[in-house]
């Protein structure tokens, strides 16, 4: 009878045992690929099925997720057939099929039916109300559209006589650029106010010279006649950035913000924030730092300031991170500036990285609010870089207040492309500014100009008198970045496309007053650059003539994909100035511009305005 009852006993136990032990959660690794084996797959979403557990695969197709054995995976790609694996081993490669049907299915748009391979990218299906990115697929339903954007009114054309002076804020953001591909790889037609020229033109990069002197900064200028109105004439304003080698680069001194409230969610958020912010500490040094603040309900420190050569800690901080609950922005912001000046470099690169879809809710929220806050941190030393995710209920108007108030740049992250590009290909330019409050003047000479327009840059203009203010805050330049503005002329002879007044009774006008002395010199216009360094509170001041009769016959490669990229945006916004343009002017002129195209971005470019240019027909 005892023996029975022993056996019972360690039967009952090796039963247990072994249920502990399957049931014990483990990391589950591997690449994913394509039937073939040939090409791993970026951005496939990796589900534990039955959770919220979720990751996706990096720019080499590897994933790691936390499963127990016999948990059974799914992993999801646009345009292939979803598979499902359960977990019997720590090591799981998987080869995904192409789903012939869903490339060949038909696009329902907001505006009539297109095949799916008439819209560049993805796809949205009305049927079973999922919807997909590029790279990613998201099974989740489509929420309301809350989406936020600030209105704004185009610039026009100005009297070079009235207004001699052009003064803007100088910044590199390309994100309203990704958010528009966004939405037109989902089969709709972005908005006017999504749709920021000069961010367009600034997210391609351009072949300027180094800069020379010792300055850390370059101007370079080309002229060329207007392609959408051949009576007028085009100025490029080009200003690169000084070079820096990673490996050169100060020690980086990093706060990862990260929303984690419930709007978060999705798998196009929290999970590619994830994903995103492994790219980045991946290619961070030893001697870098890394912080993580969460915030949702409220703020706390998840991480603190912890070497980048304990990688491994700093991807299980990034891992446990699970969405939930409301958005304390406000104290988030405040808690991560504090951390970051409590770990200040003197001398290094200090900032803060914002990763969010901008849907603050509690405490500091409104876009006035974040603005006083943001503006009282400026003067820490420590830089801001936001990253906007998301879709549905993304605030680009507070992300857009927050990077330009808080000596910062904004990007929009749609797929972990995307995110490869900002944080990995284009690392100095994001993450280490190399001069701050930049600004930018010119000067028009009546005796040309009869009048002018500033293409862009509407949210960014100046008052003349703080181009010399010291105090007034401007735009950051990222090491190796380039920047880029247009302004379209029109001849002195040609009718200006401006209102009109009757003459003033009680004092001259200034059509009445003699020109000045140096009215004839033979000069267009003059660019004049100020800028101080990362450190400095003093600013220092670079000016470049432009002469009359320097008009180019034939624009380079580079000016003709800015004047692509400039059309392109003007026909989205249905601009008063878009003149004869059509979209295949477009990709006619971007076409002359691909041989700078080391990534293929303006590929891209000429692609997504061919899907544009069908979803219009």
């Amino acid at each position: 009878m005892k023996t029975t009852l022993q056996r019972i006993g360690m039967i009952l136990f090796m039963t247990g045992f072994f249920f502990s032990v399957w049931a014990q959660e483990m990391e589950v690794s591997g690449t994913v690929y394509d039937a073939q084996g040939k090409s791993p797959l970026i951005g496939v979403t990796v589900m534990v099925k039955g959770t919220q557990k979720g990751t996706v695969t990096d720019i080499n197709g590897r994933y790691r997720i936390k499963a127990e054995k016999g948990n059974t995976l799914t992993f999801s790609y646009i345009g292939y057939l979803i598979q499902e694996i359960k977990v019997k081993k720590l090591q799981l490669d998987v080869y995904l099929k192409q789903d012939e049907a869903t490339l060949d299915e038909v696009v329902v748009v907001a505006f009539g039916t297109q095949k799916k391979n008439a819209v560049a990218g993805s796809v949205m299906r009305v049927a079973d109300q999922s919807y997909y990115l590029p790279s990613v697929i998201f099974p989740y339903p489509r929420e309301v559209n809350t989406e936020e954007y600030e209105a704004f009114k185009e610039n026009r054309f100005l009297s070079a006589i009235q207004h001699p002076l052009s003064t803007f804020s100088l910044d590199v953001d390309g994100a309203s650029y990704s958010n528009i591909r966004r939405m037109i790889n989902q089969g709709q037609m972005p908005s006017k106010d999504v749709v920021r020229v000069e961010e367009i033109v600034n997210y391609f990069n351009y072949d300027y010279p180094q800069p020379s002197d010792g300055y850390p900064v370059r101007i370079v200028t080309e002229t060329a006649v207007c392609p959408w109105n051949k009576k007028h004439n085009m100025v490029r304003i080009g200003v690169k950035a000084k070079e820096i080698p990673s490996e050169t680069l100060p020690v980086s001194n990093f706060v990862f913000l990260l929303d984690v409230s419930g709007s978060m969610f999705s798998a196009n958020k929290l999970p590619l924030v994830k994903a995103s912010m492994k790219l980045l500490v991946n290619n961070l040094r030893p001697k870098d730092r890394v912080a993580i603040v969460t915030y949702a309900g409220a703020a706390g420190e998840v991480l603190p300031s912890t070497s980048a050569s304990d990688k491994q800690k700093i991807m299980e901080a990034l891992d446990n991170l699970q969405a939930g609950g409301s958005t304390a922005g406000g104290a988030g912001i405040q808690l991560a500036y504090k951390i970051a000046e409590k770990n200040l470099v003197k001398g290094g690169n200090n900032r803060v990285i914002l990763c969010t879809d901008g849907d603050f809710n509690v405490g500091v929220s409104s876009p006035t609010e974040l603005e006083s806050l943001i503006e009282s941190k400026r003067k820490s030393g420590v830089f801001l870089t936001v990253l906007g995710y998301g879709m549905g209920n993304y605030k680009d108007n507070k992300l857009q207040t927050l990077a330009q108030k808080g000596n910062g740049n904004h990007a929009y992250i749609d797929n972990l492309q995307e995110a490869n590009k900002v944080l990995v290909n284009e690392f100095g330019g994001t993450m280490y500014a190399v001069a701050k409050d930049v600004k930018l003047q010119v000067e028009f000479n009546p005796n040309f100009v009869n009048a002018y327009r500033l293409i862009g840059y509407e949210s960014r203009l100046l008052n003349d008198e703080d181009f010399n203010d010291d105090t007034k805050d401007a735009g950051e330049l990222g090491a190796g970045h380039t920047v880029t503005a247009l302004y379209e002329i029109v001849p002195v002879g040609v009718n200006v496309p401006v209102g009109s007044v009757d003459k003033l009774k009680y004092q001259q006008t200034k059509n009445d007053v003699s020109l000045p002395k140096f009215a004839d010199s033979k000069e267009l216009l003059t660019v004049k650059l100020r800028y101080k360094e990362p450190d400095k509170d003093v600013s220092r001041k670079l000016e470049v003539p432009v002469l009359a009769n320097r008009m180019n016959l034939n624009a380079s490669q580079d000016f003709n994909f800015a004047m692509a990229a400039v059309m392109f945006g003007q026909l989205l916004r249905d601009s008063d100035f878009t003149g004869n343009a059509k979209y295949s002017d477009v990709i006619n002129l971007a076409r002359k511009g691909l041989d700078n195209d080391p990534n293929g971005y303006r590929h891209e470019f000429i692609r997504l305005v061919e899907a544009v240019e069908q979803l219009e027909k």
